[in-house]
């Protein structure tokens, strides 16, 4: 897919407030880690993460993401008014129904002309958001389109604390790891065609996306019968094999999107990468020939925030300087389910 009247013109981000050491998790699982006989330290061994945000409890996801649409349509000088598509991406939602769209419109004041819809990929919700959008603004469909997220990681984290500390066995640990990566916060991304007077923008050359569906069994998170007519929050991720077989896919994916933006793999300036942890930024770095400098990364403090973690690394990335006016820029996404999808944007 590419793009010829597509403008990146804003981001915009939350963070959540609320500090959570890997230190302090480790201090909740005490009782296990002392069952299994682990030294602490073995969270943020494992995972490069010393700490992560979270909201405060019973935050409502929409506030955030309402919060990061209004900083990002401030900053562009572009009203609510003139926001043709609001898709709101992320995988914690508010309700079942209505779209957790409908209630962020309502809060930044968007008009009854505009589409407003929810959808749902794992961790590539925004960047398909993105894509959803820019489809519409190349067919001349709308002017501009805002894509918001927020994600919640503190409930789904104590309940697999509490899991953990009842079961207290290695094969729980080892599923349950990679939830303890997890970070709250919410994003914003604008989009525009570019003929607004006073916003600018990078320009959307395009992208490519892959999938292996055959590995849908991987991570999964959602709820389950507890045996008593009730249904309870489960998370599992099998982190060996969605390192592995989601950097093959990466691999494909990236073969296939050099040539479809016209780029060499020498000529990417800078990659942002969903950022899951330190094993998988290396394996992925090291298989696709990226030189680690290239890359820009903020797990290592903000942790796995889903759908959130991309597009806000990309933002705080823009906001230090760490991109350059006329850099080619390679944002590199993967999701559950597995499924891939890179997008080229001339910054």
């Amino acid at each position: 897919m590419k793009y010829s009247k597509v403008n990146m013109t804003a981001l915009g981000y939350e963070l959540a407030p609320v500090v959570i050491t890997s230190a302090e998790l480790e201090s909740r699982l005490e009782p296990l880690y002392k069952a299994l006989r682990f030294a602490p330290g073995q969270l943020q061994a494992l995972t490069g993460i010393r700490e992560r945000r979270w909201w405060e409890p019973g935050y409502p996801l929409s506030r955030g993401a309402a919060a990061a649409g209004q900083k990002a349509l401030d900053s562009a000088g572009i009203k609510a008014a003139d926001i043709g598509t609001l898709i709101y991406a992320g995988v914690c939602r508010e309700q079942f129904e209505p779209a957790t769209a409908c209630r962020v419109a309502a809060n930044l004041g968007i008009g009854n002309d505009a589409a407003i819809f929810d959808i749902s990929n794992a961790c590539l919700g925004v960047l398909n958001g993105i894509l959803e959008i820019a489809n519409r603004i190349e067919l001349g469909q709308i002017r501009a389109g805002l894509v918001v997220s927020c994600e919640s990681a503190r409930e789904i984290n104590d309940i697999m604390i509490a899991r953990m500390l009842a079961e207290k066995n290695m094969g729980q640990f080892a599923a349950a790891v990679a939830t303890l990566t997890g970070g709250s916060g919410a994003v914003a991304v604008l989009l525009t065609d570019g003929t607004f007077p006073e916003s600018s923008g990078h320009r959307l050359l395009g992208g490519v996306t892959r999938a292996a569906p055959e590995h849908n069994n991987l991570c999964l998170w959602g709820v389950t019968p507890d045996g008593s007519g009730k249904y309870v929050q489960q998370m599992s991720t099998d982190a060996v094999n969605v390192m592995n077989f989601g950097v093959e896919l990466g691999r494909r994916t990236w073969a296939a999107f050099l040539p479809e933006v016209g780029w060499q793999g020498r000529e990417v300036d800078r990659v942002v990468c969903h950022q899951v942890g330190s094993a998988h930024q290396s394996a992925i770095l090291k298989t696709l020939g990226i030189p680690v400098e290239k890359d820009f990364t903020t797990f290592e403090y903000l942790g796995n925030m889903g759908t959130v973690s991309l597009p806000l690394t990309l933002a705080i990335a823009a906001e230090r300087e760490e991109i350059l006016a006329g850099e080619r820029v390679g944002l590199l996404g993967i999701g559950s389910g597995l499924n891939c999808l890179m997008l080229g944007v001339e910054w």
